[in-house]
């Protein structure tokens, strides 16, 4: 076996060995999932591209075994984590997204069904054969958001933006207020006038 994280076997051939598959890789191994952050990032102006971005490190765990006692329904649980380049959607500036997926899944062929086994979400796979890599790589797809966003407010630029900017309204607003405050005055002195 070369690489189990790539390597195509069935479902139940890595569950019979209770296989566990250590990741430590790149975002650049994962096509799908660069594609997908490349076009996100074709929205920068080239001095904002974030640099080696491609390099970003997937790391994670993946133990398969069985869900059942009968060693009928193949399973997989982990863990896998990615923090990938986005451009933020309030601010259109890049920054770090971080990725976490915890599958509990049962890998079940698209004519299969199983009752009882709540804690797991079910898997279908449309062939027999797999590589454990493309479920990390669609279960790391999903989990990244419709629109990306800094966490916290005072990371993302929008607001700045919008702080000066209003900042810059109040002063407009403030401006005529005062002339008309120093007109008055001037008025309660020289009531004759």
């Amino acid at each position: 076996m070369g690489n189990p994280l790539r390597d195509r076997c069935t479902a139940a051939e890595l569950a019979s060995v209770e296989q566990v598959i250590e990741i430590a890789d790149k975002i650049s191994s994962f096509e799908s999932l660069e594609r997908i952050i490349e076009a996100d990032l074709a929205a920068l102006d080239p001095d904002k591209m974030p640099l080696k971005w491609r390099e970003s490190a997937v790391l994670g765990i993946l133990e398969f075994g069985f869900a059942d006692v009968d060693r009928r329904i193949p399973r997989v649980s982990g863990r896998a984590t990615a923090v990938v380049a986005a451009v933020c959607q309030r601010c259109l500036e890049p920054f770090q997204l971080q990725l976490e997926v915890e599958p509990k899944l049962l890998l079940l062929g698209t004519d299969e069904a199983v009752d009882g086994f709540d804690e797991f979400e079910v898997w279908e796979l449309d062939e027999p054969d797999m590589r454990p890599q493309d479920i990390v790589e669609e279960l790391l797809i999903m989990a990244m958001p419709f629109s990306a966003m800094h966490d916290t407010i005072a990371d993302c630029k929008a607001f700045e933006l919008a702080e000066l900017s209003a900042e810059a309204n109040d002063e407009k607003v403030l401006r005529p207020f005062a002339s008309l405050r120093m007109q008055m005055k001037q008025n309660e002195k020289d009531p004759d006038e």
